[in-house]
Parts: structure tokens; sequence; C-alpha cells
């Protein structure tokens, strides 16, 4: 069994946060030694599952919910369609300015709001849609270095 300092420390976590994940019921209340916490290891990883899932954009209460669940509830499976969803989108502008940074390094303009084909392209492939006149049209030594 692990006092809560050392799966704080193993969990790379305060044990102010750990408490605190207790106290939303995000982990299971410990068993206590002399009135001491003591977690098993299993705890590591579920930190770790939380850790993750908040990396990964999941809120305390969507946590709550994947963790407090069964795989086959109702109300998981809305979360995990709703999520996936909201993931998509998230991959997608992503992979977006992944693109556009890519096309800058090969650009030869000085900035990028020199560039309006640039911001345009940035624009469209985050939103589907044509910036037509959200932008000033780029100068012509700026369509000449693209």
């Amino acid at each position: 069994m692990l006092p809560i300092g050392e799966v704080a420390r193993r969990a790379g976590l305060n044990a102010s946060a750990i408490r605190y994940y207790e106290r939303l019921g995000l982990l299971p209340a410990p068993g206590r030694v002399g009135g001491r916490r003591r977690y098993g290891p299993e705890v590591l990883t579920r930190l770790a599952a939380i850790r993750f899932a908040r990396d990964s954009g999941f809120t305390i209460r969507e946590i709550r919910h994947l963790l407090g669940g069964t795989p086959y509830a109702g109300r998981l499976r809305r979360l995990a369609r709703d999520k996936i969803l909201e993931l998509d989108g998230v991959i997608g502008r992503a992979r977006a300015m992944q693109s556009l940074l890519k096309r800058g390094l090969r650009c030869r303009c000085l900035t990028a709001e020199e560039c309006g084909r640039l911001i345009g392209r940035a624009h469209l492939a985050l939103t589907g849609r044509s910036t037509a006149g959200a932008f000033a049209a780029p100068r012509e030594s700026a369509r000449i270095r693209c």
C-alpha cells in the first residue's frame, strides 16, 4: 500500500489534486492505516487514465461519467460519440494548421500578413469557407514571392 505522497510523486501530481479527485468521485476512497490514506498500485493506472483524458480535452464531469459508468451504459455511449466528433474536429484543425505551417516554410513572403493567399488558405482549411473579402488582397510583391 502506498501513502498519498508516494502516489503523488509517481503520478506527477500534488497530494491536494489526489484528495480533490477523491472528493469529486474520480478516485475511490482509499483505505487508511493510522488515519493516513493508503492506496493500492491500481490507483496509478486510474490517475494515468484521468490525466490522459484531461490532456485529451475531457472535462472533469466527462471523466467522471467515463470512469463511473459501465461500458454499455447509454450515457457513456453518448459521451463517447460526442467526444469522438469533438476530437475529429480538433484533429482536423490541427492537420490544417500543420499543413499551413508546412506551406509557410516554403513561402518566401516576409510575413504571414503579407501573404494573403497563405491566410486565405488557412481560413478555408479551418472553416471550409472562403475568405472572400475578409482579408485585404495581397500586395503584388507577396503574390510574386509565394
